[in-house]
């Protein structure tokens, strides 16, 4: 099994959220994602091509009549086997700094162990 991987480029809050709304979906209107991140066109559309050119992304134009066009993006397989071990990446990290999570043995790791805060009991790790 490969590990998980941390993907600088996908952890930008604003392209986080945006991958993760087209990892469930075939194809997203453009407009929806602009509305659903509270992005400006240009500030989503720079987004997308930073994901696109690192292959993550497709975009695709319709005309659909009268002037009217809409844009399509789609998660590419890339993209999404990038999202999901960016989440892998972000489980693992999250699960060591949980109780028992992974530590080597002899390492605190559960709150009874753990040294107390000065002055309050029991109260997690001391912090220097």
């Amino acid at each position: 099994m490969t590990r998980p991987r941390f993907d600088e480029l996908i952890h930008a809050p604003a392209r986080l959220s945006l991958v993760a709304l087209l990892a469930p979906a075939d194809a997203v209107e453009f407009s929806y994602l602009r509305e659903q991140l509270g992005l400006s066109d240009s500030a989503l559309s720079k987004h997308i091509s930073a994901l696109g050119a690192a292959g993550y992304v497709t975009v695709h134009k319709e005309n659909r009549g009268r002037g009217i066009r809409r844009t399509w993006v789609t998660l590419t397989d890339a993209g999404l086997t990038a999202f999901d071990g960016h989440v892998a990446a972000l489980d693992e990290i999250v699960a060591r700094a949980r109780p028992g999570g992974g530590r080597p043995p002899g390492t605190p790791g559960t709150e009874d162990e753990r040294d107390p805060v000065p002055g309050r009991s029991g109260a997690g790790p001391v912090r220097s």
